[in-house]
C-alpha cells in the first residue's frame, strides 16, 4: 500500500529545480570563462629570481609599493618567496623604492 503512495507522488522539487548546482542566481545562469593563472618562472624555467633587474621586478610591485599576492601575480609558492626576497634585496640597495611618495 505504501508503494502506491510513493508512486503517486510527484518528484520533490529541490531535486528537479535546477540542474546547474544552484549557480544560476549568482550572474544570471552565464559562467564566465576564466583563464587560468600560470607561474611565468615556471614557464622560463627560471632557478635564480635577479634582483638586479628592476624592470621585471617593477611588473609585481603596484604602485602601492606592496608585493602583489599570488592570486593576482599568478606565481607559484616557491616563486613568490623568491620574488619575495628579491624585492626586499633590491629596495635595501635602492633599486626599488620602500613607497610611492
Amino acid at each position: 500500500m505504501s508503494m502506491d503512495r510513493d508512486r503517486d507522488r510527484e518528484p520533490r522539487g529541490d531535486r528537479d529545480r535546477d540542474r546547474d548546482g544552484g549557480r544560476e542566481g549568482r550572474d544570471g545562469g552565464r559562467m564566465g570563462f576564466r583563464r587560468r593563472r600560470y607561474c611565468k618562472f615556471c614557464e622560463d624555467k627560471v632557478v635564480y629570481i635577479d634582483y638586479k633587474d628592476p624592470e621585471m621586478l617593477a611588473g609585481y610591485v603596484p604602485e602601492r609599493a606592496k608585493l602583489a599576492p599570488r592570486r593576482i601575480s599568478g606565481t607559484c609558492a616557491m616563486h613568490q618567496r623568491k620574488l619575495q626576497t628579491a624585492v626586499k634585496q633590491a629596495r635595501n640597495i635602492a633599486l626599488l623604492p620602500f613607497t610611492t611618495e
